[in-house]
Formats: structure tokens, C-alpha cells, sequence
């Protein structure tokens, strides 16, 4: 294979018509020069430079290859100046993936906030449930996602050995509320205890889904098996049915920042459901330098957030 730096030199020499002025021009020695030149000959098997009393000249040869070391290097110069762009986040691509409700809370803001910092950085959004998005990101479809999990030994999504060398980092805490119609006999009551709702129908996102499968292990741990009246996975669509007083939910937080006002959102006594958001960034081998200041951007973000809402909480 030819040497891209013996080339480099060949197109000095081209440009220049002399060895002695290439090395100047380089600041190579003018025998180090032309013993690169020999090697080239030698890897190509022709002559490419014709000795005169004054400089040299180009044979066919050489003048063919100069032209195709020409794009060669100009292609090579490119790439670096573009890998040296998305190093200084001067451009390059960030591909993120989120679950709705943080997709529609925390990541508008970082995205913002992003995209005022580094203007010339393409972004891109998917959205997915974590389950299907944290195998994903490990299989290299992604270079940031945002991810939920809760501290349950049974809640497995995202802990195979596919997704176990990804580096997650811990943004904030979602707690679960639970949410009545307004018009529920146990609607005035500021904090209730899950046991007390036994009896109630519950609506709940599909039945596959890590927060249903968590409302059904606290019902569990409460002593009762919960009767699903009806599942969706659109919030606005839950608070719609609790609202026609079909059922009560437990609804996250991040997905209640809008809230109807026919329904009612209470705390659990003692401590309400939790489940914890996360930013999950592949190994560093393949972590991209915006993810990493994505990375900052969401933990600023997550901050502000837990600011706003700290006084208002239900």
C-alpha cells in the first residue's frame, strides 16, 4: 500500500520542481527527501521523478499519481478536519432516545439549552419504552438515552448482559401519585393509603409495561390484586378515564405536568412508588464528545427541574 506521507512529499516535489526546495519546504533533510522518493519508486515499480541540471520533473508516471494523490489527500484533510470539528463539538451527530414523558418534560429543555451551546451539533430523537431502547443503544443505534428503572428485583428491562457495560447516571427521582376523580368520595383526602383502594377498578398503561407491572407489585405488597378496568399507554388518555370516574391510576410524576381539573392527584402514605431516571451512554470507546456534554446539560436540566417542582408537590 502506498505511504500517504511519501505521497504528501511526491506532491511537494510536484509543486515545488526541486528536492532541495521540498525539503526546505518540509523541513526534511534533501537526501531524506529523495530517499523517499526512491521507496516510492520502489513500491510502485516506475520512475516518477527525471533528474535535470536544474530540478527535477515528473515523469508520466508521476504526474498520474500526483493527480490521484491530489484527492487522496484532500479527502484525508477533510476527514480530520471534520473529526477535529466533532471533537470541539464544531458539528457531527448526536442520536438520543427517551421515553415519552421525559421526552416531553426534561428533554425539550436540554435539547434547548443544548442547541444554543453547540448550534452546528445535528440532533436526533426517538422514543421508545426502556426495554426496547436500552438494547439499542448497546447494539450502537444511539448514543444517549434516557431510561427509568425502579428498585425492584423484578424489574429486570435493561439489566441483561447486552445492555450490562452501559454507564448509567442517576438524573432524579419520579415518584408515582395516585390520581382520583375529583368527584371520588376519597378526593378531599390530602394523602391515602394504597390498601385503602382496594376495592377500586384501576386504569394502568398495557400490561407489558414496567410501570404497569410496578403498580401490580405494590398492589401485591398492599394485600390486593388490582382489578384493571381498562390500560392505556397515553397519560392524558388515563387522566380522561379517572376523570370519568371509571377507575383511579398511579400516575408518574413527569407525566403529570398536565393535569385536568376534574381529577385529583394524592400522595401515598408512607412513601409513594418510586422510580428513578436515568442517562444511560455507551462505554467509552464508543462515547461521542456530545454525548458527553449532553451529558452535563441533562444533569443542569434535571436540576432546575427538581428545583421547580419541590414546591409543588401534591
Amino acid at each position: 500500500m502506498l505511504s500517504v506521507p511519501r505521497l504528501r512529499i511526491l506532491r511537494e516535489v510536484a509543486s515545488l520542481g526541486s528536492i532541495s526546495a521540498a525539503a526546505q519546504e518540509l523541513s526534511y533533510t534533501q537526501s531524506a527527501v529523495s530517499q523517499q522518493i526512491a521507496t516510492l519508486e520502489a513500491e510502485t515499480g516506475l520512475a516518477l521523478v527525471k533528474r535535470l541540471p536544474r530540478g527535477v520533473r515528473l515523469t508520466a508516471a508521476g504526474q498520474t499519481l500526483v493527480e490521484h494523490a491530489e484527492g487522496i489527500i484532500a479527502r484525508l484533510d477533510a476527514a480530520q478536519a471534520e473529526l477535529s470539528a466533532i471533537v470541539g463539538l464544531r458539528g457531527g451527530e448526536l442520536r438520543m432516545a427517551s421515553f415519552p414523558t421525559a421526552g416531553a418534560t426534561l428533554m425539550p429543555v436540554a435539547i434547548a439549552n443544548f442547541r444554543v451551546s453547540y448550534p452546528d451539533v445535528e440532533l436526533t430523537l426517538s422514543e421508545g419504552e426502556p426495554q426496547e431502547i436500552a438494547p439499542r443503544l448497546a447494539a450502537g443505534e444511539f448514543d444517549l438515552a434516557l431510561l427509568f428503572e425502579f428498585n425492584d428485583p423484578e424489574d429486570a428491562h435493561g439489566s441483561s448482559a447486552a445492555t450490562a457495560d452501559l454507564k448509567r447516571v442517576d438524573l432524579l427521582a419520579d415518584p408515582m401519585y395516585l390520581v382520583l376523580s375529583a368527584k371520588h368520595p376519597l378526593a378531599g383526602r390530602k394523602r391515602l393509603r394504597l390498601e385503602e383502594l382496594k376495592d377500586e377498578a384501576w386504569v394502568q398503561t398495557s400490561s407489558s409495561s414496567p410501570c404497569a407491572r410496578h403498580v401490580v407489585r405494590c398492589c401485591h405488597a398492599a394485600g390486593f390484586e388490582p382489578a384493571v378496568s381498562f390500560q392505556s399507554d397515553d397519560y392524558q388518555t388515563v387522566q380522561g378515564l379517572v376523570a370519568a370516574g371509571v377507575g383511579v391510576a398511579l400516575i408518574p410524576e413527569l407525566a403529570l405536568s398536565a393535569v385536568r381539573d376534574d381529577i385529583v392527584v394524592r400522595s401515598l402514605a408512607p412513601q409513594p412508588p418510586l422510580r428513578r431516571l436515568t442517562a444511560a451512554l455507551p462505554n467509552e470507546t464508543r462515547l461521542v464528545p456530545a454525548a458527553s456534554a449532553m451529558l452535563r446539560i441533562l444533569e443542569e436540566a434535571a436540576r432546575e427541574y427538581e428545583v421547580r417542582r419541590a414546591g409543588h408537590r401534591p
